[in-house]
């Protein structure tokens, strides 16, 4: 099979297309062909070892896993003797956060796997989408920061992956929204559901006197002092970012104060209940992907380089749509 392969740590150019050998699945596992794939900014921070603290948990001299890529979509083409949950030609999406290995032709995960049959409105790519960011908003927004009908909820980095997904679960789940993004993207963040959308270039919304229930920063590019003033009392901060800040402020605020400041490893907190969730949404119409660019599986590095420079709009897909010939 095809592969995008990483052996060492550095810039786009140490991923390289090579031929791997066909997985084959455990009594318990199912075989997918991949069809639709997702590179984020955490694949990025996998790709160079930045944070520093992806060397201690996922190889400190090269990656333990050598493919990348965690979100997946595709088509069950063989299952393990043990398989009940899934039948040979089952649609599916889903996640392998333990073992990557999605940026490649075929995958093996355990049907117990955070792995469900995909919406029967979505394509593949579709589909992947929402594996990425939906899965991320609904951790930080359900269950870390216990979101509320009728709460002021703030999304900074509104239009990106985890951000344009947070927009329509707040909007979802009963709360007014503001969303903070470019003025680009302002038509955008509204149609997902935005009450209030604010051009982050032309307005601080730390200093406009608003306050918030929730403020989830999506990007990660703001921090917990610098928001404080914009909760309102009990309030909660939320930061994709795992760095030194947030933790401390997690330690500090659970002590001390009435508002919070939080960060949770969603990729390791996700389960199977959550991917149904989800599809139930999406079928409903509550939940719609957004995706701003498709590159070929041989185009990898490339759409590396295009999520570092950190201006996408959703989501970045991997089309590995097999030709009719096979």
């Amino acid at each position: 099979m095809k592969a995008i392969v990483c052996t060492k740590y550095g810039t786009p150019e140490v991923l390289q297309l090579k031929e791997e050998a066909l997985p084959v699945p455990k009594d318990d596992e199912v075989r997918i062909r991949i069809h639709a794939a997702i590179v984020t900014p955490s694949d990025c921070a996998f790709r160079k070892a930045d944070p520093f603290a992806v060397r201690l948990m996922y190889g400190f001299r090269r990656p333990k896993n050598a493919i990348l890529g965690v979100e997946l979509a595709g088509e069950i083409e063989s299952i393990g003797k043990n398989v009940k949950l899934f039948k040979e030609g089952d649609q599916v999406f889903g996640v392998s956060p333990k073992s990557f290995g999605a940026h490649a032709e075929y995958k093996c995960l355990s049907e117990n796997e955070t792995l469900a049959t995909k919406p029967a409105n979505m394509g593949y790519a579709e589909a992947v989408g929402v594996c990425d960011g939906a899965l991320t908003a609904l951790i930080f927004l359900r269950d870390a920061a216990k979101i509320q009908r009728g709460q002021k909820v703030l999304i900074n980095g509104a239009s990106g992956a985890v951000g344009a997904y947070a927009v329509q679960l707040a909007k979802y789940f009963g709360t007014e929204v503001t969303g903070v993004c470019s003025a680009a993207n302002f038509g955008l963040v509204k149609s997902l559901g935005a009450a209030k959308v604010i051009d982050y270039t032309q307005e601080d919304f730390t200093k406009n006197g608003q306050t918030y229930d929730i403020i989830f920063d999506a990007v990660g590019k703001n921090s917990y002092s610098r928001c404080k003033s914009s909760l309102k009392p009990k309030g909660v901060y939320l930061s994709t970012a795992p760095s030194l800040g947030i933790m401390l402020q997690m330690l500090w605020t659970s002590k001390i104060g009435s508002k919070k400041a939080m960060f949770t490893a969603a990729g390791l907190r996700q389960s199977k209940e959550n991917l149904v969730f989800l599809k139930a949404l999406v079928e409903a119409g509550k939940l719609q992907s957004v995706i701003d660019r498709r590159y070929p599986l041989e185009e990898c590095a490339e759409a590396h380089r295009y999520v570092e420079k950190g201006h996408k709009k959703g989501n970045v897909i991997l089309s590995l749509e097999p030709s009719p010939a096979e």
